[in-house]
């Protein structure tokens, strides 16, 4: 199979990484998903790498191991595979140096937020608590390079904006929010895979790629 070399890290469901794997296999993906990677054994992103025959990768963390080497071994197992772009999908330990330099302008994350809001953990329950506290009407979800050990704060790629409607449940609101994630990481993944000059984009981004009223592809 041609097009972009993909591994794919994930901790959890993995239904960010099934977005993609059905994406390359439908065609509107130019690229395949040749690893997935995880450091929870139980993760069922790894038993949907498995059933699309994908390797499925367990990195554990030893007791007491330090972040940089644990990242150190991270790197060594991702860049077996050759990868021209490593996607962070509901990966959810922070990436120091030690993993991210052996990868250059090539990491990218998919956070349930806009720039500058609700960084870490919990985003989609944090922004419906707020709007139910009457402090916000929106939120949103943004893909964004992964340069250094910030959290949730590179250089942006993609963002789309998302209402929030309390008279709703927070189940129907958190299934729209990963339904735009889905949306919006398949979008961002196949814009690179055509132009991988987007990886160079600027933290000050000044146009946009195929916009919709609600979302934003950024060089």
């Amino acid at each position: 199979m041609q097009g972009s070399r993909l591994v794919v890290l994930a901790s959890g469901n993995g239904s960010n990484l099934q977005a993609i794997v059905d994406a390359c296999a439908d065609g509107r993906l130019a690229a395949n998903v040749v690893a997935v990677v995880s450091d929870q054994s139980d993760a069922f992103a790894l038993v949907r790498a498995g059933e699309a025959g994908i390797p499925a990768v367990h990195v554990p963390r030893h007791r007491g191991e330090p972040r940089a080497e644990y990242d150190a071994r991270l790197a060594d197992v991702v860049a077996g595979f050759e990868p021209d772009l490593v996607v962070l999908a509901g990966w959810m330990r922070v990436l120091t140096m030690s993993f991210l330099g052996w990868f250059p302008g090539q990491v990218i994350n998919l956070h349930p937020a806009l720039p500058g809001d609700l960084p870490g953990i919990d985003s989609i329950r944090r922004a419906w608590d707020s709007a139910l506290a009457g402090a916000r009407t929106s939120t949103g979800v943004m893909v964004h390079l992964v340069p250094d050990d910030g959290i949730d704060d590179g250089p942006t790629l993609a963002t789309r904006v998302v209402e929030i409607d309390t008279r709703g449940s927070f189940e129907a609101f958190e299934a729209t929010m990963h339904g735009v994630e889905h949306d919006l990481l398949v979008a961002t993944v196949a814009a690179i895979c055509e132009d991988r000059s987007i990886l160079r984009t600027s933290a000050e981004p000044t146009d946009r790629i195929h916009p919709t009223e609600s979302e934003e592809l950024h060089v």
